[in-house]
């Protein structure tokens, strides 16, 4: 069945920044899929969703499960035809807050953030991407960090140049080589491929420390998820802002 509505697929959406842009998207009047590890919790987040007039569902997405992969491109095909927009927000941090431990950062530290912060974000792309490319303007949105900027971990005085979190740093900066490489495989296409930075957000991994909201930090995204035919591919954005690699 195809549709003229806009699908978009979340992952990571039943809470934080992924369900703050799932609302959002959805109140411009896109179909939102909730991606989530647990079901019940992602049906409960679109049933919020959808008593504030939203079009939502859920489904069950656990990015690191290859069944769950295919399953919900499988799902998306068959009821939709097509994918409009695609967040990769799913992500995890197991590095201390503010370590600075890369010397002793484990090999299983760094194989487990890097199997969901990066080769998952792979997986669900290349799985998705055949939909997105049905789309008369796909994007993907790669949810990155401006802890995975290398210039400004190299430089002295930085906003980030304490913040040495190895494992999840590298993952990130790897996603970020992810974009650009998509982007220059696809820049002849309708699919723009763009990493965001939401900002330091008071979630679960952001905690309540945290400078901005929720609200701000799905903001990023939204954007990038709903730009227009002549805008940016391959880049690296806070707030219409441009990150340094």
């Amino acid at each position: 069945m195809s549709t003229t509505k806009k699908i978009a697929l979340i992952s990571g959406a039943n809470k934080g920044i992924g369900l703050e842009t799932a609302r959002q998207l959805g109140k411009q009047g896109v179909t939102v899929i909730l991606g989530a590890r647990d079901l019940a919790k992602g049906e409960a987040a679109a049933a919020q969703l959808k008593s504030e007039g939203i079009d939502a569902r859920a489904v069950k997405l656990d990015v690191g499960s290859a069944a769950d992969v295919k399953a919900v491109a499988e799902k998306i095909e068959r009821e939709f035809g097509v994918l409009d927009i695609l967040v990769n927000n799913a992500g995890i941090s197991l590095d201390p807050i503010g370590a600075n431990t890369t010397s002793s950062t484990s090999e299983e530290t760094l194989r487990k953030t890097f199997d969901t912060n990066f080769f998952a974000v792979v997986a669900v792309t290349q799985a998705l991407l055949p939909l997105l490319k049905k789309s008369e303007a796909g994007r993907i949105v790669n949810v990155s960090s401006i802890l995975a900027s290398f210039t400004l971990h190299a430089t002295e005085g930085s906003p980030i140049y304490e913040a040495k979190m190895f494992a999840y740093n590298s993952s990130k900066a790897a996603l970020n080589a992810f974009t650009i490489h998509l982007a220059h495989e696809l820049k002849d296409t309708k699919i723009k491929v763009n990493s965001a930075h939401p900002g330091w957000v008071k979630t679960e991994m952001g905690t309540d420390a945290a400078p901005m909201e929720i609200v701000d930090g799905a903001k990023t995204e939204v954007e990038l998820a709903t730009l227009a035919a002549d805008g940016p591919t391959g880049g690296y954005f806070h707030l219409g802002e441009t990150l340094p690699w």
